[in-house]
């Protein structure tokens, strides 16, 4: 357990990162990444720690007084300081350090509503409901924001809140919800589909209702696994974690630990198929593989080679075509639709051509048109692409749409002819630490022009 007196103590003389989500937003809703293409990759990349991971163990921090210590924390990521501000303003203690250390204790929490300014930026705010509803008794949560890649609704978190004892009113855009006397109760929630957000909200708020809750259908992730095992270090009685069913037996506390967050499965993804599309040699740093198998097969079938050599992964392509694949995203452990973007993107360079089909989320084509204005040859029949691969592609002014979107067109650019110029990079931002300086240090010409207006 780590003490509250230990919290303080801890950030000594550290290097601090402020947290202004409102002031990083608007500094780089107005920059733009220009890329020149034509240079292999080459070199060694630090994989960054999982978003998809960190912000759940942030809200996790909730559900406790204690003092919590996370490291190897992606604490550059926007969505990362708009969760942080967020629970700041709710009376969370949180500090910050650039060697990716993240200090948080929620003992003096004053407010349980998260207001729509901040949860509009991203939707992984609503996990903060499930820890504040099973602490205190009640939430008061905006409805979520985020990439717009399509209808993501909370109704299966709300349902299984539900299931719980919970009375959940929906009123002038905010869920409210209230736990019943004596607090949450455990029950049986089964998912009609698998979700990985309704998954770990639930999971949280079952650690400390009464009884036992059993989650059916629930989702897999490594993400969860992950967030599981930091729980049961909190004092969380957890099984079945990693399967379709876990079963959570509530406990009356919870307390402090430090916990190290896993490496980011959908970073290692991209920069192996960015030197699948440059050709070089990368390594990648402090990461791993065995939650990539979606991913390697049809890589490998492609023409790149995988190894792995300690914690490191390292992929390379020196001469070899790329041979077109087809790919189908799925919940995990299938093909991750965080990576179909970049995966796309590789297809358009390949020889023959590829299937891409979408079963996640159903705009999530919408980096097409983007990729056409660069040459590719891509044709859309409802939630499929089939993508001809061209000899090369050409450099462009492009506009990001999505997280995933925005990197898939830094990718092109890597391997188009001529100057790439992308626009609407704050959703780079949201989930890829140092992108830029991540690249240049492996050869890529590629730099953040700052269009920011006189003030």
């Amino acid at each position: 357990m780590l003490p509250a007196s230990g919290l303080n103590a801890a950030v000594e003389s550290a290097d601090f990162i402020t947290i202004d989500p409102h002031k990083a937003m608007m500094a780089s809703s107005l920059d733009k990444i220009r890329v020149k293409g034509g240079t292999r990759l080459n070199g060694t990349i630090p994989i960054s720690g999982a978003k998809n991971a960190a912000l759940k163990h942030m809200c996790a921090a909730m559900l406790t007084g204690d003092a919590m210590q996370f490291t190897n924390m992606p604490v550059r990521l926007k969505d990362i300081q708009t969760l942080a501000a967020l629970m700041k303003e709710m009376g969370a203690d949180i500090t910050l350090r650039s060697d990716g250390t993240m200090f948080i204790q929620a003992a003096n929490i004053h407010s349980t509503e998260a207001p729509y300014d901040l949860v509009r930026r991203m939707r992984a705010s609503v996990l903060i409901m499930g820890p504040l509803l099973a602490r205190f008794g009640e939430a008061t949560v905006s409805l979520p924001g985020g990439c717009s890649i399509g209808t993501r609704p909370i109704d299966l978190h709300l349902d299984g809140f539900r299931a719980m004892g919970a009375e959940i009113i929906l009123e002038e855009g905010y869920v409210k919800a209230t736990a019943p006397q004596g607090g949450l109760r455990g029950a049986r929630i089964a998912f009609p589909k698998v979700s990985v957000g309704a998954t770990e909200n639930l999971m949280m708020a079952a650690t400390l209702a009464q009884g036992e809750t059993i989650l059916m259908n629930a989702a897999r992730e490594p993400e969860i696994i992950d967030q599981g095992e930091a729980l049961i270090k909190m004092g969380a009685k957890i099984s079945g974690l990693g399967t379709s069913e876990i079963r959570i037996t509530g406990v009356k506390s919870l307390h402090g630990i430090v916990h190290d967050v896993l490496p980011d499965r959908i970073e290692t993804g991209t920069f192996m198929i960015g030197v699948a599309l440059t050709g070089g040699t990368i390594r990648l740093q402090k990461t791993r593989l065995d939650f990539l198998t979606s991913l390697v097969g049809p890589l490998q079938r492609a023409g790149v080679t995988i190894e792995t050599e300690g914690a490191d992964v390292i992929a390379h392509r020196n001469g070899k075509p790329l041979i077109g694949t087809d790919i189908m995203t799925e919940p995990y452990p299938g093909f991750a639709t965080d990576l179909q973007a970049q995966f796309m993107t590789m297809l358009t360079l390949c020889e023959g051509a590829g299937m891409v089909t979408e079963t996640i989320f159903e705009n999530r084509f919408m980096h097409v048109p983007e990729l056409q204005r660069m040459g590719a040859d891509i044709t859309v029949h409802g939630n499929s692409a089939i993508i001809r691969g061209v000899k090369k592609l050409h450099g462009a002014e492009v506009m990001a749409t999505d997280l995933r979107a925005s990197v898939s067109l830094i990718l092109a650019g890597l391997v188009a002819d001529g100057e790439t110029i992308v626009d609407r990079i704050y959703h780079l931002d949201r989930g890829y630490e140092n992108l830029v300086e991540k690249l240049e240090s492996c050869g890529a010409q590629i730099e953040r022009l700052s269009n920011q207006p006189a003030v």
